[in-house]
């Protein structure tokens, strides 16, 4: 039976039997129904039938013996990633500490490439931690929008949003089109330079792993996000604070006053409205500090400190996110030009783009026989949209 047969008699039976209970017949109506779940239950089997008999399709092996063997339907198993192995995770590890080279059967000759610092590839299981523990320890890092595209790729971006207008019945509106700009993808390259002394060369392969991760992690992403803030973006990302500021999104500190609460109300009226939810406050903790002592009109301070769940500090200024950093230049250092001291930003219209991939070359300190080991990793980075940037700078004079 069809399916399309049996759905159109289960759909007469039914409707038969809805006819039956209005007009009270009852006992003919549950007949009806019994007989639609005979129905049921006899497509049920053909159905199992006609898919055991398909699964016996494929041709039965003869061995030696003339008995018929049936085919396993069990797909065979991924081959393993190689360089997932405990023994190229050990291989690796040996060449790390020890400058002992890899073994031939886990290097391809035929891979070319420009860059003359790559020795050998970092396992998937070491590298999966590096990520988590960049992501966990960064500060600015998990606010980013991270991509993964190819290097030398050009991304289009907006930069104009489309308005919706009332109209009457029958109505119609002007047609907007959606102005774009665009953004070119470098590779810049990322070098972390690791030194693991000789004395380490008797550790076991989990010591190992976790203060290579704890290393290479904590390196990249101080790299990394002072690169979101001060990157020139020649050679290397191109951080927030050198783009040209929207024109009246700058809030200035005469060279001989201090900030008041005036200050940072003109900073967050200067914040357009559309990009209020997301941004936060950047700024040292030695500037932040400067602000936790000041108090409104009424005597009520204006910075705030609590304490989530885990014990954190969470910071704040008038109820907006503080994201402290070590990558700025604080109030009450010493000035000799105009410098921005603290900005306010919205982190997801800053685009980080990365392949995740990394590669290391490793090679002896003579002064200090330790084994150094080169981290590389190509990435890029720049603002898709800064209307959301304010800063507050420092004049000199």
């Amino acid at each position: 039976m069809r399916r399309e047969e049996y759905v159109a008699k289960r759909e007469a039976m039914k409707n038969e039997a809805q006819e039956l209970i209005n007009a009270g017949k009852f006992d003919e109506a549950n007949a009806k129904i019994d007989a639609a779940a005979k129905l049921d239950e006899q497509f049920s089997n053909e159905a199992k039938a006609e898919a055991n008999l398909k699964a016996l399709g494929d041709t039965p092996l003869l061995n030696l013996s003339g008995a018929v063997t049936i085919p396993s339907a069990t797909p065979a198993a991924e081959p393993e990633d190689i360089y997932d192995s405990v023994e190229y995770r050990k291989a690796f590890m040996n060449y790390v500490v020890a400058g002992k080279p890899i073994p031939d059967k886990f290097t391809n000759a035929s891979t070319t490439t420009k860059t003359s610092d790559v020795g050998s590839v970092i396992s998937p299981t070491v590298l999966n931690r590096i990520i988590e523990k960049m992501e966990a320890t960064g500060m600015i890092l998990p606010l980013v929008t991270r991509t993964t595209y190819a290097a030398g790729v050009t991304v289009p971006t907006s930069t104009v949003k489309p308005v919706a207008t009332w109209v009457a019945e029958g109505g119609t509106s002007d047609k907007q089109k959606k102005t774009t700009g665009q953004i070119d993808i470098k590779g810049y390259k990322l070098r972390c330079a690791i030194s693991m002394t000789l004395e380490t060369s008797v550790m076991t392969l989990a010591v190992f792993e976790t203060q290579f991760v704890n290393n290479v992690s904590e390196a990249m992403v101080k790299a990394q996000e002072q690169a979101f803030i001060s990157g020139t973006g020649t050679g290397q990302p191109k951080g927030v604070l050198a783009e040209t500021v929207v024109s009246g999104q700058n809030v200035e500190i005469a060279a001989a006053a201090n900030p008041t609460y005036a200050t940072l109300v003109d900073a967050e009226a200067a914040l357009p409205l559309a990009y209020e939810t997301n941004a936060v406050w950047n700024m040292t903790k030695k500037t932040f500090m400067k602000f936790i002592g000041m108090v409104d009109d009424q005597k009520q301070p204006i910075a705030r400190v609590n304490y989530g769940i885990n014990g954190q500090p969470e910071r704040t200024l008038l109820g907006r996110r503080v994201v402290l950093n070590d990558y700025m230049t604080s109030l009450g250092a010493t000035i000799t030009s105009d410098t921005v001291v603290a900005f306010l930003f919205d982190w997801s219209d800053y685009m980080f783009n990365a392949n995740y991939n990394m590669t290391i070359k490793t090679y002896e300190d003579n002064d200090t026989e330790d084994q150094v080991t080169k981290a590389i990793m190509i990435c890029d980075g720049k603002a898709i949209d800064v209307n959301s940037l304010v800063t507050v700078t420092k004049k000199s004079a």
